[in-house]
């Protein structure tokens, strides 16, 4: 029987008309529901015509983020028609279907949905698809919405799409969905108190998965604080599964009664552990939970919520190699989620563990996850639907070039794709496993080697990371999974069974297509995260795949000779070949250049080769850490990385001078290395170059001469610019063809570099063609004539202002002080015994204001030489006054 009494109380049914209306007239909108209106519930039985109100029949799908949200709004809307689940509502997600025959609501996964239109791009049997929670912004959730759109656009113009979320860019999804029109709905909602609770002292930022332990015991205080304070269950927002573990064993007992439980949810729990979250409990709860319950459930009972503050975000480093979910400060839209929650079904009352100036500091929104997670599967996706740039796709945000760029390198590697980025067959077979393609490739390359099952265990132990209790050794840790009677072991033992069955048939033999979640785990790291994967391309160049079969012959021998270490380590090599690393000097070597190092206490620290499967980059440290990885050989490294092999010769500038090898490597790993006698000259050349920028110009013969030549041409750029040349040491090296050649090409060695006259070459560089290269002595003159005869030299060291030092008395006479190039000299007057007397580049000033304190200092001291009241009249001299005298 329906439940009409609950169906009307949902508010969301004032806003039905509007809805009806923009799909009959449109075929798309944007809802805009606040939560606990309906519009996961109401909103689709009304659509698929379950309600008895003369609606037409159609089939509706409703996709929701995460799988915990699937189940939960299915179960809502069968009890609310007062069915089973299955019946006329049913729910798909990974490892799960519950579809009757005659149903009109299915609530899938986004990945799900994803699968489906890749082998079914019109779908057919579907009449109005709803986006939920469209907010979030999960890259699986904006791929579906573009590939929803284009077939719209070029399939099914008839199919109705509408885009409902609590919070969202209403406008810019009506933009995307061809300026769908926005309905909007009211909600009925609690008034919810602020409590700011930050801890007594600061505490230290998240840094990657990293969260201070006194942020943790200050939150678990809060919940006592706020089980003591009000009424009903209390909802905690934690980051992730280890944070809420940590959480939960400081609470224990929360009250010391034994009257409260506390239960934890997130996308790990146990599925019965998650519905006895939504179900009302008969004692009160703390339910420590991820993001999950931000917007997709409600969670009865809940009057108070604690916020921790934070969330998980993926990132990816794409020069270093890794990728990671990481801790970042929840934005402020999280933050208004989150404390809605507590004003669902009565007054409430939100804490949060920061302070109330820290909140105006909150970056609004989450960040897009195209803008920054790893895009590989993404890639993947488009190049199957046949836009392998993703430039047609309709995205509220594009993914980023750089990220692409990764992206489609990855999968060329793996055999993805083709040169023009198209998907392949073997791609097109990857996709269908319903892994990130890292992981596809790794089962489809070891499964021939080591057999299905075993290839299966270790990819579904990569797909989810194992729990830090597991260790880091990936085969000891496929061996606990094994013996493992916790929830970890039994999804792995599901996951496992799953990619068997899909990996057993061949090429011809396609099978189902897996229903797949895309969203990982609150601690996974993004690229050994299970992703939902596209389906089959529309065109791809065909490249041969290794049938698998797990009845082979050859995969039964090998696999029954292999011990564990050494299919782990396979594995996790064909899945991260870049990761593959050498050991050297105490820490390992990855193909892709990143150094990384071992925990305390690991058993892989002896090993020559690993094969690195998760790393993080700890607080302050200059390297990687292993989190978990294999041990391998050379071998098992040269074949997972070959598409990273090269042998050559490499000469470079290394101790001082040129070394000639021929190396054999594996991206940045060397594998073996031995001298070259006879290197060719051009990469001697570049090696000496390097030597040059390295260690300077002065490896070259610098003449007095050539310095002053390279100092007056300095001045020169600098007052007179063109056709004058810039002899910096950047230009220099821009010009290194012009100045050093042939001395440079004939060169071998850092003592030829000795022998190279650097003034010679710099004359190559002298306006010749225009004929200013003969003013140089006029324009920038090594010497200057003074008053009294003599040719100073000039010292040009510092190009704004050349120094002319000369004897005071060598100057008497001369009102003006000496200019070059239009420039005034600065003057250093020098005493007798050729010390700084006075500076000055106003000489008529210095006779008249400057000159009578330094006569009266130097006269008493050096009286043998002239020191004329006026010496702007006076006779220049370079003689003592007995010399005058004589003459």
């Amino acid at each position: 029987m329906i439940r009409y009494d609950a169906l009307d109380a949902l508010p969301v049914r004032g806003a039905l008309p509007g809805l009806d209306d923009a799909l009959e007239g449109h075929g798309t909108a944007v809802l805009v529901a606040p939560p606990g209106t309906g519009k996961t519930t109401l909103v689709p039985l009304v659509l698929a015509g379950l309600l008895d109100d003369g609606r037409p029949a159609r089939r509706v799908v409703v996709a929701e983020p995460r799988r915990i949200a699937a189940r939960a709004a299915a179960r809502r809307m069968a009890w609310l028609l007062g069915e089973k689940v299955g019946e006329s509502v049913g729910y798909t997600v990974r490892g799960e279907r519950v579809v009757g025959p005659h149903a009109r609501v299915e609530v899938v996964t986004t990945g799900v949905l994803l699968q489906r239109l890749q082998r079914d791009q019109e779908l057919a049997d579907v009449d109005v698809v709803v986006l939920d929670e469209c907010h979030e912004r999960h890259l699986d959730a904006d791929t579906v919405a573009a590939f929803l759109w284009d077939v719209r656009a070029a399939l099914r113009p008839e199919l109705r799409l509408v885009a409902a979320s609590a919070t969202t860019d209403a406008q810019g999804w009506a933009r995307l969905l061809g300026d769908a029109p926005v309905v909007e709905a009211q909600g009925v909602s609690y008034p919810v108190e602020v409590v700011w609770a930050p801890p007594a002292r600061p505490v230290r930022p998240p840094h990657g998965m990293r969260v201070d332990p006194a942020l943790l015991t200050h939150v678990a205080s809060v919940v006592r604080r706020a089980l003591a304070e009000r009424e009903g269950d209390v909802l905690c927002f934690l980051p992730g599964v280890g944070e809420i573990a940590r959480v939960a064993g400081q609470l224990g007992d929360p009250t010391g009664r034994g009257d409260v439980d506390v239960l934890q949810v997130h996308g790990r729990a146990p599925a019965a552990v998650q519905d006895a979250v939504l179900s009302p409990g008969a004692r009160r709860r703390v339910v420590l939970a991820t993001s999950v319950a931000e917007s997709s459930l409600t969670v009865p009972g809940v009057r108070v919520v604690v916020d921790s503050g934070l969330a998980r975000e993926p990132r990816v480093d794409h020069a270093r190699g890794l990728s990671a979910l990481t801790t970042v400060r929840a934005s402020q839209a999280a933050g208004r989620q989150r404390a809605g929650r507590a004003g669902r079904e009565a007054p409430g009352a939100v804490y949060r563990c920061w302070t109330e100036a820290e909140d105006g500091r909150l970056a609004r929104f989450p960040a897009p996850e195209i803008k920054v997670a790893d895009l590989t599967a993404f890639a993947l996706q488009a190049a199957c639907w046949g836009d392998p740039d993703a430039t047609g796709l309709a995205l509220l945000d594009a993914p980023p070039g750089g990220a692409m760029a990764a992206a489609r390198a990855v999968l060329s590697a793996v055999g993805a794709v083709d040169d023009s980025g198209r998907a392949t067959d073997r791609g097109a077979r990857m996709s269908r496993l319903g892994l990130h393609p890292r992981l596809a490739r790794a089962l489809l390359d070891a499964a021939p080697d080591v057999g299905v099952a075993r290839a299966a265990e270790v990819v579904a132990l990569l797909s989810e990371e194992p729990p830090r209790e597991y260790g880091d050794d990936l085969a000891a840790a496929w061996r606990a999974a094994r013996r493992g009677g916790d929830a970890y072991a039994g999804r792995w033992r599901a996951e496992a069974k799953r990619l068997r069955t899909m990996s057993a048939p061949g090429p011809s033999q396609p099978g189902p297509i897996p229903e797949r979640s895309s969203r990982p785990s609150q601690e996974l790291t993004p690229e050994a995260a299970t992703r939902q994967a596209p389906g089959p391309a529309r065109d791809g160049s065909a490249r041969p795949s290794p049938a698998l079969s797990s009845s082979s012959a050859a995969g039964r021998g090998v696999a029954a000779r292999t011990g564990d270490d050494h299919v782990a380590g396979l594995v996790a090599a064909l899945a991260f070949p870049e990761r593959v690393a050498r050991s050297h000097g105490g820490s390992y070597l990855m193909a892709s250049g990143t150094r990384a190092e071992l925990g305390d206490g690991t058993g892989l620290r002896a090993a020559p080769w690993l094969a690195v499967a998760v790393a993080d980059r700890p607080v302050g440290a200059g390297h990687a850490r292993v989190r978990l990885g294999a041990v391998i050989d050379e071998e098992t490294a040269r074949r997972a990385a070959a598409h990273l092999y090269a042998e050559g010769d490499e000469v470079g500038w290394a101790d001082g001078d040129v070394v000639a090898r021929r190396v054999e490597r594996l991206g940045a790993v060397e594998l073996a290395v031995r001298p070259v006698r006879d290197a060719g000259s051009g990469l001697v050349r570049e090696a000496l170059v390097q030597g040059l920028r390295t260690e300077g110009f002065g490896l070259l013969r610098w003449t007095r001469d050539a310095e002053t030549l390279r100092q007056r041409l300095a001045f020169l750029h600098a007052h007179l610019g063109d056709p004058w040349p810039d002899v910096s040491d950047d230009a220099l090296h821009a010009r290194v063809d012009e100045w050093l050649e042939p001395e440079l090409g004939r060169a071998r060695r850092r003592a030829d570099l000795g022998r190279i006259d650097a003034g010679q070459g710099l004359t190559r560089l002298l306006p010749w063609a225009s004929g200013d290269a003969a003013r140089l002595d006029e324009l920038a003159p090594e010497r200057v004539e003074v008053p009294s005869g003599s040719g100073i030299r000039i010292d040009y060291a510092d190009p704004e202002r050349p120094v002319l030092a000369v004897k005071l008395q060598e100057m008497f006479g001369l009102a003006e002080t000496p200019r070059i190039a239009g420039v005034p000299l600065l003057v250093h007057l020098l005493s007798p015994a050729g010390r700084p007397a006075a500076v000055t580049a106003d000489l008529a000033s210095f006779w008249k204001d400057g000159y009578r304190a330094v006569r009266a200092e130097l006269r008493g001291r050096y009286p043998k030489h002239p020191w004329p009241e006026d010496p702007a009249k006076a006779e220049p001299t370079r003689h003592t006054n007995a010399r005058l005298r004589r003459t």
